[in-house]
């Protein structure tokens, strides 16, 4: 296997600041092996509503940044909650702001799941991504049950799962499906 260091661009698609998918991103960052590298992202604190109007010579500063970060990296983790059976309206609007660009088209994409419930958001943002052109890694999908637990209750799901080599093991075959389509 090749010494590229992976560069990945973990979407949060929550806005709390203490959310079980920014967890989940941060345990995956923490322990993520060697080779891997991770940088959290949470873009829909920052970007302006979706306007097709400002896109172009128009697109904000912000959408230009966060784009060039998706740009750079070599793939793409997605972790978001389901609110109302839907996909959170601030994280659709930052997907929306990537529609028209060229930065995301073949990108990977792993998703990162923390709850045992939720399938629907994980359908409506296979559907968006792929209507995106991104490339799910269906081998590289983590799902820890960290939603509706306790703070402690959580930690200690990380943690087993850290120690027991499930964070880096989803990173290890993603890495390998990106190297793989590299060569």
């Amino acid at each position: 296997m090749s010494l590229h260091q992976l560069s990945i661009y973990a979407l949060c698609g929550s806005l709390r600041q203490v959310s079980t998918s920014r967890r989940l991103l941060e345990a995956l960052r923490d322990g993520a092996p060697d080779g891997v590298s991770i940088e959290i992202c949470t873009p829909a604190a920052g970007l302006p509503i979706f306007n097709p109007d400002d896109e172009g010579d128009r697109t904000p500063l912000s959408v230009r940044a966060f784009a060039e970060k998706i740009r750079a990296a070599d793939g793409l983790i997605v972790s978001c909650p389901e609110y109302a059976h839907g996909i959170p309206g601030s994280f659709k609007n930052a997907l929306d702001w990537l529609v028209s660009r060229d930065e995301v088209p073949f990108k990977p994409v792993m998703f990162a799941h923390a709850s045992h419930r939720g399938d629907l958001v994980l359908e409506l943002l296979a559907e968006v991504l792929t209507t995106m052109s991104l490339r799910i890694v269906p081998e590289a999908f983590l799902r820890l049950p960290l939603a509706g637990r306790s703070d402690e209750a959580q930690r200690e799901i990380l943690e087993a799962a850290r120690r027991d080599g499930v964070l880096a093991a989803s990173l290890v075959r993603f890495r390998r499906a990106v190297l793989a389509t590299e060569r």
